[in-house]
């Protein structure tokens, strides 16, 4: 019952909305039935263009900055948060039917979204983010580098050997390249690993 109890109190705050959020058209969506459905059902909804976002868990240690801003010319004085969040916002820009781009962002940034349509998903699933990223890596083009740091920002396991796998595996040598960076960022057994085997080779 207390496991219970915990497992519910630890999913709550990746729930819900981002508390700095401003400047949005904000409405939420279940990602319980599949985070990849739900996406393309958002992907296709109008006005455009639009953002999806959801938050999953980040890699220990990690913490991710903010703008900085200077309020009518002056250097303010900001928020020092000496233990960084345990979990991050994923925000895909969406124009055309298509994603355009891919941002991590801190929970503890003010975000400004311009005015347009943000859809933000509840019940999303780690390993399901991962997997979605994974696709827009393997395609390539524009978003793949957004894409690529996302994954490597990722708690869940699944992350690394997809990083892996793109690695050794994507015809895109830039996308390689990106693969291999964000790997080095990941800190894990299995990136060293990867990389003692390609010095070997």
């Amino acid at each position: 019952m207390r496991a219970a109890l915990w497992l519910a109190a630890v999913a709550l705050p990746l729930a819900a909305q981002p508390k700095l959020l401003v400047n949005g058209q904000v409405d939420t969506h279940s990602a319980a039935s599949g985070l990849e459905s739900e996406f393309k059902t958002l992907t296709s909804a109008q006005p455009q263009p639009a953002w999806i976002a959801y938050s999953v868990p980040v890699l220990a240690g990690h913490g991710l900055g903010c703008e900085l801003v200077s309020p009518n010319g002056w250097w303010a004085p900001g928020v020092v948060h000496l233990e960084p969040p345990d979990h991050m916002l994923v925000f895909f820009r969406i124009e055309s039917n298509a994603v355009e781009r891919v941002r991590t962002i801190s929970p503890d940034c003010q975000i400004d979204a311009g005015g347009a349509p943000v859809h933000w998903l509840t019940d999303v699933r780690p390993a399901e983010s991962v997997a979605l990223l994974g696709g827009m890596a393997a395609a390539a083009g524009r978003t793949a580098a957004g894409a690529l740091s996302a994954i490597a920002l990722h708690a869940d396991p699944a992350g690394v050997p997809l990083l892996i796998q793109t690695a050794k595996t994507s015809r895109d040598a830039e996308v390689r390249k990106q693969a291999m960076s964000c790997l080095t960022r990941t800190h894990d057994p299995r990136a060293a690993a990867f990389f003692e085997d390609v010095l070997k080779k």
